[in-house]
């Protein structure tokens, strides 16, 4: 197909997604419960980025990724919760086909970014407890800010060589969507196009972008635990332990999910739950992450005390 009459299919194609169409009782509920969420995530992880920036105590690599991670985890939601609410208040599910490949590649950048992300957090970590006296000298302020371009940089270009190949698919049939935002699967089975060489070039990207971030992650943290539990005393390591319980949970849960939605077989019967572990990693981890870390790390909970102290200060004086 030429690339002048993809781009004319594409200019007046649209797609449909069916998103939770089984529930049409509740969608007003959800549609309200979504928005709730979605103010939450925005301000929760808002509120991270600004306390990072703001209190020179967190001025420390650990917390400049941390507020990457949440500045990543806005963009996420930001590329499909706006969608999903206008079609709960409007009824319209429809997507132009532009819209559909745009949204799939700023989704596929952010998951790809966050898991280089995360690996790039346990490596902080890694050094901070197994290597703390290279510490100082290995993890620098620039090394770190090199490390978190270094995602954004690798999430961006290994979806623009995905996408170049989606965008010469030709979609046929009908144009409906099984899912409720444009996702890689859903996307090839409205294909009537051979997809094996797309099918192949992702599954070896895939090894790249996050089978590598996962084992390197996983690697990391089996050093860590062999460390942490070389500490004599339960104090230390408790200690050693609360430093990285918060990326160890949020690892755990983003990349648990994950691998269930990618592994689960798209049959009819598993559509569904498939939904589901989606829904979990596309819209309840951003909310979640600034809630774990806000909770399990005394930095951060304590700079959020002493700004809340100085809010009331100031109101009360005015």
């Amino acid at each position: 197909m030429e690339k002048g009459e993809w781009e004319n299919c594409t200019s007046s194609a649209e797609f449909v997604l069916l998103g939770m169409r089984n529930v049409p009782s509740l969608q007003t509920p959800l549609f309200l419960l979504l928005l709730m969420v979605y103010l939450i995530t925005v301000a929760g992880n808002i509120l991270i980025v600004v306390l990072v920036v703001a209190d020179w105590h967190l001025h420390t690599p650990m917390y400049f990724l941390l507020g990457n991670l949440s500045s990543l985890e806005i963009s996420y939601s930001s590329t499909i919760l706006p969608q999903l609410l206008v079609s709960f208040l409007t009824g319209d599910r429809t997507i132009s086909a532009r819209g559909c490949i745009a949204q799939f590649y700023f989704f596929a950048s952010f998951v790809v970014t966050e898991c280089f992300l995360l690996a790039v957090m346990s490596y902080d970590r890694y050094l901070a407890i197994c290597q703390p006296l290279l510490y100082a000298s290995l993890m620098t302020q620039k090394f770190s800010l090199q490390l978190a371009a270094a995602s954004w940089l690798v999430g961006l270009l290994i979806s623009t060589v995905v996408i170049s190949f989606i965008s010469e698919l030709k979609f046929c049939g009908p144009k409906v969507i099984d899912h409720f935002f444009c996702d890689f699967k859903p996307l090839l089975e409205l294909t009537c196009s051979d997809t094996s060489v797309v099918v192949i070039v992702t599954f070896f990207l895939s090894f790249l972008d996050l089978v590598f971030p996962f084992l390197f992650t996983v690697a990391s943290y089996m050093c860590i635990i062999a460390t942490i539990l070389r500490i004599p005393s339960s104090v230390g390591r408790q200690k050693a332990f609360s430093t990285c319980s918060s990326h160890l949970t949020v690892v755990t849960v983003f990349y648990g999910t994950l691998i269930i939605v990618y592994m689960l077989p798209r049959t009819p019967r598993l559509r569904q739950l498939n939904k589901v572990f989606s829904f979990s990693y596309t819209v309840l981890t951003p909310l979640v992450n600034p809630l774990i870390y806000s909770l399990h790390n005394r930095e951060v909970r304590e700079t959020l005390r002493k700004a809340v102290r100085k809010a009331l200060v100031c109101t009360q004086s005015s």
